[in-house]
Order: structure tokens, then sequence, then C-alpha cells
């Protein structure tokens, strides 16, 4: 094989880029290199060859994008199987046993990496102990003891002076969500700004209080400050709220400047900041508006995205000075979580052996997101090993709606951009692909694989 890739072979006229894509398609045409061929590594090519690693990235880049090469993240660049032989592979062979026809990839689900076991046991250290938790109303004191396991389980995260009085306890991110805004919003119409893209829960709490919801202009940081500060101005908003540590659906992160600007209008302004992190898995790069804006920033976040959704256990950390009033909210509205959620959540967090299962269950995730790299990393694809989803932008040819219809008529279940759009707004052609760890790596590479057949053969006539 080597004596492919020799300087001679790619004389001639036109630009080198080109001459090395030619010899590349000419060597697969001929059988000299066969699928699953693995390519020379960009810079000893361009040894070989005597010319640049651009030049060299850039052939690549290409003939990957024409679907004839394929870049595996980790391991290198290779021949792809024609279309027909991936389809031949994927769709014509039934699902493994136990795997299932159908994958759900519209929310995250986590892997099993001991948390199943972990809640077992702690169910029956619950069962065997103390019958008086058990037979009572919950108390704010009788809490103490969660809410301080609460402060240590965050004592690694950039969250400013936190202690075990901020933190109130509610049913999951949402339920506490929803507790920051009845705590936080006033008057008969208030409103609330998000992005123009965002997690589709402010709007549904937001509802709730009867608030109006206005979107802001954004980019790939998150919210733009100058429309941050009109959209206050002209619409008279209390609350700010983002996801900037994973922004959900794209995955991207407000950058340590981005946040500090808009911390600057939210303080010239008055408006306070809700910042959710339910899908920060690893340890902030940057400080939190908690961090940045202690007396005007709410922070919620839950277990659902590193150990469980089960539980529903989440919690809201107020601002300094304001947790009498989230924790009136909470107490006139459900007067406390379940004992048995509660002691179960303490004993978890409190384990040193949990921090290791959410390690554990992270780098799994990271697997399953290396697979859909590998499959459409062709495509315009944003991504993070550590962040349990992917956003993609859909090539010319599909719109969102069409290509979710054509992925379910393939046993593929993902989000439109729509689903995380204002009603008024406009959403770009682009869709979220959850990672689902609770099917095998096989079962979801097959999806990943369904959804790039469709990619590579869009219909004739625009979906809609």
């Amino acid at each position: 094989m080597d004596t492919i890739w020799q300087k001679q072979q790619i004389s001639g006229e036109g630009p080198k880029y080109k001459r090395v894509i030619r010899l590349i398609r000419a060597a697969i045409d001929s059988g000299e290199l066969a699928v699953g061929a693995r390519l020379p590594p960009v810079r000893e090519l361009a040894w070989q060859l005597e010319i640049t690693p651009g030049t060299v990235a850039r052939a690549y880049g290409a003939l990957t994008d024409e679907g004839l090469l394929l870049a595996e993240v980790g391991r290198g660049t290779f021949v792809a199987p024609s279309r027909t032989e991936v389809l031949d592979d994927v769709w014509s062979q039934p699902a493994a046993p136990g795997e299932p026809n159908v994958v759900s990839l519209f929310s995250p689900r986590l892997p099993d990496a001991g948390q199943g076991e972990a809640i077992r046991a702690a169910l029956v250290q619950i069962a065997r102990g103390p019958v008086e938790g058990l037979l009572n109303y919950p108390t704010r004191d009788a809490y103490r003891p969660v809410r301080q396991a609460v402060v240590d389980w965050l004592a690694d995260l950039p969250l400013g002076a936190l202690v075990e009085e901020d933190v109130v306890l509610a049913h999951g991110g949402q339920s506490a969500i929803t507790l920051v805004m009845q705590a936080a919003l006033r008057g008969p119409k208030p409103v609330i700004l998000v992005e123009d893209l965002s997690y589709a829960g402010f709007r549904r709490a937001a509802e709730i209080m009867r608030a109006e919801v206005v979107g802001v202009a954004m980019d790939a940081q998150g919210v733009l400050p100058d429309a941050l500060e009109h959209a206050a101005k002209t619409s008279g908003a209390q609350l700010f709220c983002t996801t900037p540590e994973v922004q959900n659906p794209t995955g991207g992160q407000t950058s340590h400047e981005r946040r500090k600007a808009v911390v600057a209008v939210a303080r010239r302004l008055g408006l306070g900041i809700l910042e959710d992190d339910c899908y920060g898995l690893a340890r902030p790069r940057v400080p939190s508006y908690r961090a940045l804006m202690p007396g005007n920033t709410w922070h919620v976040s839950s277990i659902s995205k590193s150990l469980t959704p089960a539980l529903r256990f989440g919690y809201a950390l107020a601002p300094t000075g304001r947790s009498a009033d989230l924790r009136r909210v909470a107490e006139y509205g459900f007067f406390g979580l379940a004992y048995p959620v509660a002691e179960l959540a303490r004993i978890l967090l409190t384990d040193p052996g949990t921090r290791r299962i959410a390690e554990r269950s992270r780098a799994r995730i990271g697997d399953y997101v290396e697979v859909a790299v590998n499959a459409l990393g062709g495509f315009e694809l944003q991504w993070d090993r550590e962040v349990p989803f992917v956003w993609l932008h859909l090539p010319p040819g599909w719109r969102a709606a069409g290509f979710c219809r054509a992925a379910e008529n393939q046993g593929v279940l993902i989000r439109s951009a729509d689903e995380f759009a204002l009603r008024d707004g406009r959403a770009p052609h682009a869709v979220r692909i959850a990672v689902n760890g609770q099917v095998g790596l096989r079962a979801f590479e097959a999806a990943m694989l369904r959804l790039r057949m469709l990619l590579d053969n869009p219909p004739e006539q625009i979906s809609v």
C-alpha cells in the first residue's frame, strides 16, 4: 500500500488537495484501498507527499463529506463502506436479543454504573432505620443533614459562598425552577426572558405562573448581552432563565467573558438570573452566575442527569438573603419532600462511592457520544464527550420536522429544534439527539447509522 503514497502520484495541474482527492479516489476504485483500510495520519501522509498537513486534512475532509472516507474519533480515517453495504448491514439485520427495535433518543437516559444497586442498599437501610421518620411530617430541622449533603456534594463547584440554609429541596429540577419563579416573580403579569432556543421547562413553569415569555437573540455562547438589555428594558422582565454550563439544546457553553457581560446588564437593570445546571455532568470551567452575582442569582439542579431521574430529587439555591422567600414557597406548596426520598438522597450524596458511580456513568456517556460522532461527524455537529446529547444541523434537503418523521419511520425518536423555540420564534433546521445509555452500544450505533443514511439521502422535495 505504501506504493500509493508517492510524491509523483500527485503531480499534475490543479490545487494540490484536489490531486490528493483524485489519488485516494482512484485507489478506492481500483481496490488498492479496500473498505475499512486505514489511511495514514495527516502529518505522516503530508511528509510522504511533501505537502502541508492542511492540504491533506482538506482532502480527507472533502472525501469524508462525500462519504468515501469515515473519520473515527481517536482511531483515524478509514475507507467507508458503500451506502448499500451499510444499509444491508444495519437495516437488514434483526436486533440482538434484548435490544429494542425502536430507540428513544428524546431525553438522555443514564447507563447503570452501579447506582441501581446503591439505591437498593439505601432503601434497605431506610427500612431498617428508626420508624419515627416514616410516621411524622417533614420538618426543616430534620432535613438539615440532607441540605448539608447537597452543600458537600456541590463543594467542588464555583458557586460562591454556600451554606445549608441557602438550599431548598425540590421534586427534581423542574420543580426547583417553578419554586424559583414563585419566589422571584411579582405582579399580575410578570415577564421572563429566555434564549431563542431554550429548555422548554422554562416556558412550562412560566405558564403556570401566568408569566409572559420573551425570547432573546443568541449565538454559540448563548444570549447576546445587547439583545438581553434591549429585551429587559422593553418588556420589564424580572428574570432571565438560562442553562449556561450546557446550553440546552445546542450543548454550547457561555464563556466567562460573556457571563460577566450578562451580569453587568442584569446589575444595571435589577434583572434576576435563574441558572439551570442539571446537565452539568463535569466540573464547570468558569464561575457560575451565582458566583458572579450572588445577590440576584437563583441556581437549580438535580441528580437526574448524574445519578437517576427516578427519585425526583432536586434543589434550588437562593440568592444571598432570599432563602426565606424560597423556603416559604416550598413549605406552603408541599410541606417538604417525602422522608424516604430525602433520606435516600442523603445516603447517596454522602457515600464516597457515589462520586465514583457518577464518574463511571459520565465515562460511559462519552462512549455513546463518540459513537454518534463517528457516525455523524461528516455533518455539522456540536458535541462534547461529557454532554449527553448532540446537536445536529441538517444538510440541504432536510427540514427538522420532516427529518424527525423519517427517523421515526426508521425506529429512531429524536427532538426537533422547533420544540426548543417559542411559538412565534424561528427555529433552525436542526435536531437534538440524546444519549440513551440503557440500550447497548450496538443498538445505539445502528440508530446513528440509520440517521446517517437519511442524511446522505435527502428527499427530492424538501419536507415540511
